[in-house]
């Protein structure tokens, strides 16, 4: 990625590795994007959907006189009870939520092989704001506590709710992770909001959820004029965008792929083609 050579927690990830629903792959394939070039890796404290130790051992693989762990942008996420598996909350599901907090966080550090994380994402709102509230108060406290270096937001589809946390956090949202569609207009607003926040916009489920902006004739005419595929060209202009996607593929070709959006340029007319394409 753009910045795959330099520090990746310094200039923040130009596109991350998503690792949900990997299951026993999950080792070998972070170790396969590392070896390929990705220096920014995301996943959860959620067994239910990530494998987050197979994430550890993977980056563990990886790590020698040439790659240090500082080269790395390890992100993870806090789980709400209502996010899991009722048999595998790896935290006490009766205790305070920030005790819940501090309890998951440990075992991600345990489970990344790590003493701090570079973002730490609440994974989705929680069912009132108080209980947001309280959960983003425990977040706040292990950043101050130096365990973790940002802050974050996922799975956040009201401009209101990302803008009421604003407002209410003293350490601010860094990112916000959200599924990229159609259905809720590209987030057209929240990306704006963003924009003006210094909040890194992180799409995912980009490809997948987007089939028709593949097949379109404008990014067909696009990748063939560079020489790309379909994907890539979707991925350069969200990259030119100032949004960050997350690729989850378990191709080593789509992998290098992935990672060679950063060695072309779209025009201002060639992005102007595909805006309409995406609402944005």
């Amino acid at each position: 990625m753009g910045s795959s050579t330099t520090s990746a927690r310094a200039l923040g990830p130009g596109i991350i590795y998503g690792t949900a629903w990997k299951g026993a792959d999950t080792q070998r394939l972070v170790t396969l994007a590392i070896q390929q070039g990705f220096r920014a890796i995301d996943t959860a404290c959620q067994p239910k959907h990530y494998n987050e130790a197979g994430v550890g051992a993977g980056v563990a693989a990886c790590l020698n006189a040439a790659l240090s762990r500082a080269d790395l942008y390890l992100q993870t996420k806090f789980t709400a009870v209502s996010g899991h598996d009722p048999h595998t909350v790896p935290y006490d599901p009766d205790a305070p939520l920030a005790e819940q907090v501090a309890q998951s966080f440990a075992v991600s550090l345990g489970n990344l092989r790590t003493d701090y994380v570079d973002c730490l994402v609440l994974h989705a709102p929680l069912a009132t704001r108080k209980q947001t509230q309280a959960v983003w108060r425990a977040i706040e406290a292990l950043v101050d506590a130096g365990g973790v270096r940002g802050a974050g937001l996922s799975n956040c589809y009201e401009l209101e709710e990302l803008e009421f946390l604003h407002r209410f956090a003293r350490i601010k949202p860094s990112v916000l992770q959200n599924r990229f569609y159609a259905k809720t207009g590209y987030d057209r607003e929240l990306r704006a909001f963003c924009r003006d926040h210094c909040i890194t916009y992180q799409s995912f489920w980009t490809l997948t959820a987007n089939p028709h902006v593949l097949a379109s004739a404008a990014v067909a005419e696009l990748a063939a004029k560079y020489r790309r595929t379909p994907a890539q060209v979707l991925f350069r202009f969200l990259t030119q965008s100032g949004v960050v996607p997350l690729t989850g593929t378990r191709s080593e070709t789509h992998m290098r792929e992935d990672l060679a959006v950063f060695e072309f340029d779209l025009t201002a007319t060639d992005r102007d083609r595909i805006r309409p394409l995406l609402a944005a």
